[in-house]
C-alpha cells in the first residue's frame, strides 16, 4: 500500500500514515521499528510518501515494513 505521513512524534518514536486508498481511510499508526529500507525514522517528514504493508497491532491495524517512496 502508499500512503503519506501525516503526524509524527519523534520525541516518542511514533507516527501516523494516512493510506492513499479509501477517502474515508482511517490514519494507521506505525512505530519507528517499522521503517525499513535505506531511510531511518529520523529522516522521515510530515507529508512524506511511504510504502507498507498492514498488520493488526494490539490496538488495531498498524502499518509495518514502511518504506519512503
Amino acid at each position: 500500500m502508499t500512503g503519506t505521513i501525516v503526524k509524527l512524534m519523534t520525541d516518542r518514536g511514533f507516527g501516523f500514515i494516512k493510506p492513499d486508498e479509501g477517502e474515508e481511510a482511517k490514519d494507521l499508526f506505525f512505530h519507528a521499528r517499522s521503517v525499513e529500507g535505506d531511510a531511518v525514522y529520523d529522516d522521515l517528514r510530515e507529508g512524506d510518501k511511504v510504502t507498507f504493508e498492514i498488520e493488526e497491532g494490539p490496538k488495531g491495524p498498524a502499518a509495518v515494513k514502511v518504506v519512503k517512496a
